[in-house]
């Protein structure tokens, strides 16, 4: 017979289970002590219910030091712990990795959708998306199954995905090429999501087998997260200033894939929680990965740190060579007469330059640009004595013009490699007769070369009367071409604009030059010969209409942009 006592302290005794859980070491007579409503302690053995609790609870254990609650369907208990040492290696690494993939991913699908604000932006957002689900479904599986089993595979795998990114890129970036922002977000969630989301279920795992005891709690999971942090900080100084400018990108990413699975055959062997049969699976798997991703044929004659560089010959002019950045002409050269221009545009650039000097005069004209050094050697084959001042932010690039496309420097052709934001604040002020601007192209725009604080910061460099013309690369509905005509009408007293007309004889499309100073410019000179068309002051004014002058504080350049297949 059950006393109605004996019942109250039944009923007690079963609401402080789930506490006694929890309880690293209970005795078999504990005293649970709580306060009533009107301040007094009552005391109810439990002995009889606690002891049969805990005995079940250790008898599922293998280490009874380390005890924790699971969620329903998963183990009762961790039975598994990891050094400090080697959880933080682990999350360094598995972060580290991430953050190197994901920036090697801009480098890889530059060749194929261009270097957008619209493609770094679809990479970052994938590869957020990668480590949210990876952190989600990590912890999610350490609950469930063996930590250090899952471990071993999540490295593993990561390595394999890896070593995949390569070949699919290469194989499915051809395909992205008229695609545009979607394209290139398509690309990327195929590549890039992946690998991310299996790195990104270590940190997770690895926190499972450090939390065997709830009294630092805090302690491990800060330690994981700035271990993770810090993984991740490395992975993004060593990628940008190490692993981009020295290594090969298909080498970075091959490295990275072959050192993720490495260890994770490591943990398995540590572990013995994986078969000789997956240990082959895992090594042939990881070798022929690696092979596809060693030859797999590159879309780029030199890569570098900014550019998928390739140099074409004509197969018309024996001396031609066409230089291509990230698949798109850019420069065309004939290495035996350096006087030529090809392209429409540099021959407008040209026609502004002579239009506003006298014939043959010696010049000293700055070059915001270098591409294949085009106008440079234009204007000392044809005005002898001018001096070419060249600001290039890609020093790979001039290096692969030097090898392959003729050029050499000498008293009046000089580079400055670096931004030319910066290094056009090193030229003294009224020092140059002509500003040339062509560093924009058809994918990318860099913004900050294109505001009025810029302009302005050209006009200082500039003697007065002097000339700056800009190539504007831009499509219907013209909105950047605009919008720089108004930042540059703010800024000059004078701009024209010369480009190919419409039907109605507006512009067109594609390359614009825009002309600027801060006198009245001379009646425009030029054959004429491409169909072009010169707008006046007045009608450059039209032109711009509404568009707002673009400034350093608000310059959306790049989603003014238009691209062909946009």
């Amino acid at each position: 017979m059950v006393t109605k006592g004996k019942q109250a302290r039944l009923r007690r005794c079963s609401s402080i289970a789930p506490v006694a859980q929890r309880i690293e070491h209970l005795t078999t007579d504990q005293k649970v002590r709580g306060s009533n409503p009107f301040g007094r302690t009552t005391q109810v053995s439990c002995s009889f219910t606690v002891s049969d609790m805990v005995a079940k609870l250790f008898r599922k254990k293998s280490d009874s030091s380390s005890a924790s609650t699971e969620p329903t369907g998963g183990p009762t208990a961790t039975t598994h712990t990891l050094s400090a040492a080697l959880a933080a290696t682990l999350v360094f690494v598995a972060s580290g990795a991430v953050l190197v993939l994901e920036i090697l991913a801009v480098r890889l699908l530059a060749p194929y959708v261009g270097l957008t604000l619209e493609t770094t932006t679809s990479i970052i957002g994938a590869a957020l998306a990668g480590i949210a689900v990876g952190a989600a479904a990590g912890g999610w599986l350490a609950d469930r199954v063996d930590e250090r089993k899952l471990l071993a595979v999540l490295f593993i795998v990561a390595g394999l995905l890896a070593l995949l990114i390569v070949p699919l890129v290469r194989m499915l970036g051809p395909g992205a090429r008229d695609g545009g922002d979607i394209a290139a977000l398509g690309v990327t969630l195929i590549t890039l999501v992946p690998p991310a989301a299996v790195l990104s279920a270590v940190t997770p795992t690895v926190a499972r087998l450090r939390l065997h005891n709830l009294g630092n709690t805090g302690s491990i999971v800060g330690g994981i997260s700035a271990w993770a942090t810090a993984g991740a900080l490395v992975g993004t100084f060593g990628t940008g200033f190490v692993l981009v400018p020295l290594v090969p990108i298909s080498a970075s990413v091959l490295g990275i894939g072959v050192v993720l699975a490495l260890i994770g055959a490591l943990l398995a062997v540590r572990t013995a929680k994986l078969g000789p049969t997956t240990g082959v699976v895992v090594v042939v798997g990881t070798l022929a990965l690696g092979a596809l991703t060693a030859t797999i044929q590159t879309p780029c004659d030199r890569e570098t740190d900014y550019h998928c560089v390739n140099v074409e010959v004509d197969p018309m002019v024996a001396s031609g060579r066409t230089l291509l950045l990230d698949d798109v002409l850019h420069s065309y050269v004939d290495l035996d007469d350096p006087a030529h221009l090809e392209y429409a545009y540099t021959q407008w650039i040209a026609d502004g330059i002579d239009g506003s000097n006298a014939d043959s005069e010696p010049l000293d004209v700055v070059f915001v640009g270098g591409g294949g050094f085009t106008l440079p050697r234009w204007l000392q084959a044809t005005r002898p004595g001018s001096t070419a001042k060249v600001l290039e932010v890609d020093g790979d690039l001039v290096e692969v013009v030097r090898e392959k496309l003729g050029l050499r420097e000498n008293a009046g052709l000089t580079v400055a490699v670096g931004d030319a934001r910066t290094t056009l604040r090193d030229l003294p002020t009224d020092s140059a007769d002509v500003i040339v601007g062509d560093a924009f192209g058809t994918y990318a725009v860099p913004w900050h070369l294109a505001t009025t604080e810029w302009a302005e910061e050209v006009k200082r460099v500039l003697r007065p009367g002097g000339l700056y013309a800009l190539n504007v690369i831009d499509f219907p509905p013209l909105e950047l071409l605009r919008a720089e005509a108004a930042t540059l009408l703010e800024v000059f007293d004078d701009v024209r604009l010369v480009t190919m007309p419409d039907g109605e004889l507006n512009p067109a499309g594609g390359n614009g030059i825009l002309l600027a100073s801060d006198r009245a410019l001379p009646p425009p000179v030029g054959s004429g010969e491409f169909g072009e068309i010169i707008l006046d002051r007045d009608q450059v004014v039209s032109f711009a209409g509404e568009a707002e002058p673009l400034r350093d504080d608000f310059a959306p350049a790049d989603q003014q942009l238009t691209i062909p297949f946009d």
